[in-house]
């Protein structure tokens, strides 16, 4: 007896890899528009990559199969080993060779952060969690060179185009990885809670004795972290592996068990008597430290516009492929709105991304444009990355039951989507920091509005938006607990700026009918009636 074919696969959208990841309008435009033209075929080489078939399999079975920790041999001698999943490697590997974590400091022509930016978002593509030790090795050199001793032996390491994996002496690497070390069990992001100590020794090291709560990446040769002296906080350089050879005392206690970013080893140490020398002026930890953490801030911005926009791609892709009541969804007006509100809310990411990578190139030669950075990465960090949870679920529910399964991709970004929120201060950190750069440095709200202004006269959304943002900061009155709302509308404001001067002109009406015209609802999908929806689609 034969029986009727009752599984014949139809009306699934097919597999959107292999896809090129650097295919990206609003990447590419911010590219030329902030000065790293030049880097354009080196952005799409690494864009095939992240997007390929092989690449994507790293990142999976790199998430798949998270680290594992060895804290003693098999004869009982303590080794602190992380065991990672051999694509791992691959990936870290990828992002060494093309720059990810040191390129501007070796090759600092105009356009390299930004350059380096666009290469870290679209190879992010590939997997989120390798990204944070990239992060951290790239952030670590304005603060190392604090030490000039120090930078002149470790920077041209930390900068080097060579992943060298090992527990050996830096020095005798190829390529140095760099880790910092600051948060602690009592504290969290109040560093200034931090209990660990520094007790100087007669060779002008000093020995590092306590605990840190939230170590990423703990296989790093290197380490910037928090102790007290006397004098106060302060920020010092532990290697791994001292200069003679020996292992310093840096004692593994576990790795985390966390929601997401499940590749990445973080970790609970302790400082048993660790060899530190001293970065920076005693007693100012924090303010040294706070440099690496700003270049951090910016990984953030770009790990959240990363998610965005690969977890648009998904949903739009599968739309464009899936039928349901006669017609495709995307045809299906409902569909479209939700759709365009999601390539809006990731463009508008992606925009402001590159305006601040930008303003990284020029802030060492640029007052004005130190200024506007120190305010507009504030804001920005608050925002972009707080809006990432709420961009992936509505991406994932866009696939039905389709997106909840973890073939699908989608699950894996929902789950590291509250990451960029949390990690170098969660929202209100953020937006108290915001408040803060206002206060001691006045300056950088005049570069906020300068920047702003620009582009004044074209929208008048924009313009309203402007002189709130005016009015709530001339009232001090509760101004800590009116902080939230402060900051939204600044980032909101600052993203409408750049996209009414430098977007798609549908992008830029939608975003500023109802971001900034309140002509939308509590939803993504709620965008009004008029808005140019093919207009928008056709961006991706």
């Amino acid at each position: 007896m034969t029986f009727p074919a009752t599984h014949d696969v139809f009306n699934q959208a097919p597999d959107l890899v292999p896809y090129q990841a650097a295919d990206d309008l609003p990447l590419l435009e911010g590219l030329h528009r902030e000065g790293a033209a030049w880097a354009e075929d080196e952005v799409r080489e690494l864009g095939a990559l992240a997007g390929s078939a092989e690449a994507q399999t790293w990142g999976r079975l790199a998430d798949e199969h998270p680290p594992v920790l060895h804290t003693h041999d098999r004869y009982g001698n303590r080794i602190d080993e992380v065991e990672f999943h051999p694509h791992w490697h691959d990936l870290m590997t990828v992002a060494v060779e093309h720059g990810l974590h040191g390129a501007p400091w070796r090759d600092p022509r105009p356009g390299a952060h930004v350059a380096r930016a666009a290469k870290f978002y679209v190879w992010g593509h590939a997997d989120a969690g390798h990204m944070c030790p990239i992060s951290m090795t790239y952030a670590a050199i304005p603060a190392l060179r604090h030490n000039p001793e120090l930078a002149a032996l470790y920077e041209p390491l930390l900068a080097a185009p060579h992943y060298d994996f090992g527990l050996r002496e830096p020095s005798s690497k190829r390529g140095l990885i760099a880790g910092m070390s600051m948060t602690e069990k009592q504290g969290g992001s109040d560093v200034r809670a931090n209990t660990t100590t520094a007790t100087p020794n007669a060779d002008g090291t000093h020995t590092i004795v306590g605990h840190k709560w939230f170590t990423s990446a703990p296989m790093s040769d290197l380490f910037l972290t928090l102790a007290n002296t006397e004098t106060g906080s302060s920020c010092f350089l532990l290697p791994r592996v001292l200069p003679d050879g020996s292992r310093n005392r840096i004692h593994i206690q576990r790795l985390k068990d966390k929601l997401g970013n499940k590749s990445n080893a973080s970790s609970e140490i302790e400082y048993q008597g660790a060899t530190g020398w001293l970065v920076g002026e005693e007693g100012r930890g924090v303010s040294t430290i706070i440099e690496m953490v700003n270049m951090t801030r910016l990984d953030c911005v770009i790990g959240s516009s990363t998610g965005m926009r690969a977890a648009t791609l998904r949903a739009v892709h599968h739309a464009r492929h899936r039928k349901a009541f006669g017609a495709l969804l995307i045809d299906q007006p409902l569909m479209r709105n939700v759709l365009a509100d999601l390539v809006v809310e990731s463009e508008a990411a992606t925009t402001v991304m590159m305006r601040l990578a930008g303003a990284t190139d020029r802030a060492a030669s640029d007052d004005q444009e130190a200024a506007m950075r120190r305010i507009a990465l504030a804001v920005t960090k608050y925002w972009v990355c707080k809006r990432a949870p709420a961009h992936s679920a509505e991406a994932l529910e866009c696939l039905g039951g389709n997106g909840y399964v973890e073939d699908s991709g989608m699950p894996r970004l929902y789950r590291e989507a509250p990451l960029m929120s949390i990690w170098e201060g969660s929202g209100n950190v953020a937006a108290l920091d915001a408040l803060r750069a206002m206060v001691k440095q006045p300056d950088s709200v005049e570069a906020f509005f300068s920047e702003v202004r620009l582009a004044q006269g074209a929208d008048s959304r924009l313009d309203d938006a402007i002189s709130r943002v005016g009015k709530e900061l001339a009232d001090f009155e509760n101004i800590e607990y009116r902080a939230r709302r402060i900051v939204e509308l600044m980032a909101l404001v600052l993203q409408g700026a750049q996209l009414v001067r430098h977007g798609h002109p549908a992008v830029a009406d939608a975003f500023c009918a109802s971001r900034l015209d309140s002509d939308w609802g509590i939803a993504l999908g709620t965008l009004p009636t008029g808005v140019d929806t093919a207009g928008i689609l056709s961006r991706i």
